[in-house]
Order: structure tokens, then sequence, then C-alpha cells
């Protein structure tokens, strides 16, 4: 047989073609891989961004002098690193302080004092507080805060608990704002209302308290002096004591602070974040009391409500914040720019690492997470950074 003309020529150009095609089949196979890759890398470097922790069920170590704690009302952590909190001796059982009844009841335990000092480690450091010369101790203890210089305020929220007291490190009474008496409402200048936290702005010397189980505003002073400065209510409006229905999820939000008006942190950039805790919300605002935004979360809890703390993550843009729930018993993980959920842990249970009424945290510079429980948890736990959170 002839060949036909041209038909090595044809058979190269075939053979040519096939292999475009594979290279281009192979291209876009490594280009898709190269994709996939890099989506992966992109999801894990945001992952590994998100603060997750797990627990230190060694922390603390055992406390001294047959000492316990009763509810844990307040922690916050200092500018040392070290883990301050307040309990409620008074929370204590019989059965739990035995060793303290005359006669004694069994072998453990007694009261540790009211206010406590730890490091990192979990080694308790001092611990004082109770009733004292020249000022009246608070009849149930709650929030304690520790400013850089050098002094611890706290409060309580029994009916009459209406100050904050100011005190040295080792407990030697400096000032008090308000008075144990009878409230005089939220917008009362000098009277407090059973406040539940205070937060120290230290550029501007203030002390802003979340006033609280009887009031309902946020009101800030000259944290040296006590001088009144300014206070404000729910969307920053005047608060009223007006008597409001029972939280209904389904009602429009309220345009007051609920009771309690839980916590108070201030971010670097001057933003104040309030726990309005029955409504289940997260409101912000500037220092001088302007509304900036608020968040709502887990709408449907009923009960003692799901905004009960804020820590501010501590890695340079604050990125986020941590909520204690302690209705629903988990610490929830908050972008900070926008407020949305991008993780949690904890549970209700007795385990190391669940919660029963998580009721306030604090976190320190290396992303180490401290929480308080009341009701019968009365216990504090510590959860460690396991995530490249703090860039």
């Amino acid at each position: 047989m002839t060949p036909r003309p041209n038909s090595g020529r044809a058979r190269r150009a075939n053979a040519e073609r096939r292999i475009r095609r594979i290279l281009s089949g192979a291209a876009c196979c490594l280009l898709a891989a190269v994709a996939l890759l890099s989506a992966a890398t992109s999801r894990d470097a945001f992952a590994s961004d998100i603060p997750r922790f797990e627990v230190d069920a060694s922390w603390p170590k055992p406390l001294p002098n047959n000492w316990i704690l009763g509810q844990v009302g307040g922690i916050t952590v200092d500018s040392q690193g070290h883990i301050w909190l307040i309990h409620r001796p008074r929370s204590l059982t019989d059965d739990e302080k035995g060793a303290a009844l005359t006669p004694p009841r069994s072998k453990c335990c007694v009261s540790a004092p009211p206010v406590l000092e730890f490091d990192v480690e979990g080694n308790m450091l001092r611990a004082w507080g109770g009733p004292g010369t020249g000022y009246e101790w608070v009849g149930r203890e709650h929030g304690i805060e520790v400013d850089e210089k050098g002094f611890v305020w706290i409060g309580g929220n029994a009916d009459n608990d209406n100050a904050i007291l100011k005190f040295t490190l080792d407990g030697k009474f400096v000032m008090q704002i308000g008075s144990i008496a009878p409230s005089k409402g939220s917008n009362d200048t000098a009277q407090l209302g059973k406040p539940a936290e205070t937060a120290i702005d230290k550029d501007a010397n203030e002390i802003y308290v979340a006033d609280g189980y009887g009031n309902r505003r946020v009101i800030v002073f000259d944290a040296t002096t006590g001088t009144y400065k300014r206070h404000w209510g729910a969307y920053g409006k005047p608060p009223n004591d007006d008597k409001q229905a029972a939280y209904d999820p389904k009602a429009p939000v309220s345009q007051q602070f609920g009771n309690p008006v839980h916590c108070v942190k201030i971010a670097a950039d001057g933003l104040v974040y309030v726990c309005d805790r029955i409504n289940n919300r997260v409101q912000v605002f500037k220092k001088d009391g302007t509304f900036v935004k608020e968040w709502f979360y887990e709408k449907n809890t009923l009960g003692n409500g799901a905004i009960w703390d804020i820590a501010i993550w501590p890695n340079p843009a604050q990125s986020y914040l941590l909520s204690a729930d302690g209705e629903n018993n988990e610490v929830r993980i908050l972008k900070r720019d926008d407020g949305s959920v991008v993780g949690s842990f904890g549970r209700n249970g007795r385990n190391a690492g669940q919660f029963h009424w998580v009721h306030a945290l604090a976190v320190d510079q290396k992303g180490n997470v401290y929480t308080a429980e009341v009701d019968t948890g009365k216990r504090i736990q510590k959860f460690k950074l396991t995530s490249d959170a703090l860039r």
C-alpha cells in the first residue's frame, strides 16, 4: 500500500494535541490542588487564631490552714499576673465548715478569709478581708478589681450593700464610695445600688461601676477622691426604677437595663462593654455613655440570663471577648468587632472543665482563663490556652 502523503506529519500533530490535553488536564489538577491546599491552610491559620483551651485540673493547689472556699463572687488578674478572688464565707453550710463550729462537727473545714491572691501556678500568696476598723464590710461579697496602682476594689450585693470599698494589696482600708445603707435609686450620685463589678480606666483615673442588683446603670467616679463624674442607663439614656415585666424573648427589647447590671469592661480603644444579664445582651458604649451597639445571645434563656461576665482578650488588637454564661454554664468566645460567636467551652456539670453557675471570669497576659462559680459550685478553675491566639 502506498503511504498517504504527510501521514507522519499528521501522526505527530495528533500526538502533540494529546500531549497538550494531558498537560492542560494536569495543570488544572495542580491548580485545583493548590487552591484546596491554600484554602485548608487559610482555615487552619484562622482556626489557630481562635482561642481554645483545656482545663488544668491541678489548679489551684490545696489551700492551707484547713481552709475552704464558699461561693466565689468575683475573680480578676492584676498587672503582675496574679489571680485575686473574693468569696462568701457565709455561704458555707455547716457540713462544709464543720471544724469551725462549737463544738467542732468534723475535722474539716474552716472558711478562708474573703480575699485571696494566687500566682499562676496556683500557690496562695496572701489572704485577708472581713469586718475591720473604720469601715463596714459588705453583707454578701460580689466583684473584685485590682488596679495598676496597687489597690483592691470590692463590692457586695446584700440588701444594704450599696457601696464599694478600696483597700491596699495587704488589706488596709483606703476609701469607700457609697454606704452600707438603703439605696436612693438609679439617679442618686452618691449612693450605689448593690454594685456587681468595677473596672478601672487608668488613663483617666476613673472607676466604672456596674450598678447593679438594685440600680440600673453604669456610674463613674474619680478613682482617687471618689468624686462623682457621670452615669447612664441602657442605650445611654437616663435610668429609671420603674417596675419591669419579667423577661420575655418574644417581647420588644427592654429600653432599660434589667437587674442585675452584672459587668463592665473597658477596652484599649475606649469602648465600654456592659453585661445586661437578664436581658441576654451586651451593650457597647463610648466612655461618655454614648450608645454604640448591642448584641444578643441565647435570647430564649430565662432564669438568671445568659450574660454574666466579660473578659477582654490580651492580644494587641484585643480581638476577642470571652463571655461567661451561668445559666447555660458555658464560656463563649466572641469576635470583638462584630460580637459573632466563634467558639465556646464548658457545660453544666461537676467535673473539671464543667460549670455550675459560672459567675465571673478573668484572663491573664498568657491567655490563661480563670473562672469562678457561685451557688453550690463554690470553686475556681484554670483553663490553659492551647491555640496560637495571642498574635
